[in-house]
């Protein structure tokens, strides 16, 4: 599900699943919301500012919802889009996203480019799609390039500097690399975005 706010600028699935975390932690305190490793920083930043535990999982809805059940949490959230709810089987509902944001505009009584202000904290490259020859071969020229950051391989590799971060993951069924990569401003982005794939291209 996809939401455009009223400066007609579309809200980042990382925005809504902060959003969506946000209510239901008003409502169950304490409860585990569970995210995919490319959402913003924002999301478990926001989650343990509303007291709840966030958790982190790979990438796919197969992942998140073997996670929720693992976990007991009460709502899950990719970035691409899709919200999973434990009242709803552990199910993907646009619809029911669409309804927690409705009800949070209805109550804040300004506009929704207002309401999302406090939840867009970073600016995103959003997926970068490369061709390459040796999927692993990059991944590993970049984490040897970037072997003074902490890196994790939960899926793919991923780095984080600090002031901002990069996930690189294969594509499973095409010879492609996924860049998602998030810093503080869309001018950062950009600069970082060109030293990762110069690393990349080797």
């Amino acid at each position: 599900a996809f939401f455009i706010d009223d400066r007609l600028q579309p809200l980042p699935g990382s925005t809504v699943t902060a959003m969506v975390a946000a209510w239901y932690l008003d409502r169950e305190p304490g409860s585990s919301i569970v995210h995919n490793l490319i959402c913003s920083r924002a999301v478990p930043e926001i989650v343990e500012a509303h007291g709840g535990t966030p958790v982190r999982t790979r990438v796919g809805h197969s992942f998140i919802k073997g996670v929720m059940k693992e976990t007991g949490a009460v709502f899950g959230g990719e970035h691409s889009g899709h919200y999973y709810f434990k009242e709803n089987y552990r199910a993907d509902s646009g619809l029911i996203a669409a309804m927690v944001i409705l009800e949070q505009l209805s109550e804040s009584g300004g506009t929704l480019s207002e309401l999302t202000a406090p939840y867009r904290r970073y600016a995103a490259s959003g997926e970068i799609n490369t061709t390459v020859d040796d999927q692993q071969a990059v991944i590993e020229r970049v984490s040897v390039a970037f072997s003074g950051a902490r890196q994790d391989r939960l899926d793919g590799l991923t780095v984080d500097l600090g002031d901002w971060w990069f996930n690189l993951r294969p594509s499973n069924t095409e010879p492609l690399l996924r860049l998602n990569l998030e810093a503080r401003t869309a001018a950062e982005v950009e600069q970082r975005v060109g030293d990762v794939q110069a690393v990349m291209a080797g």
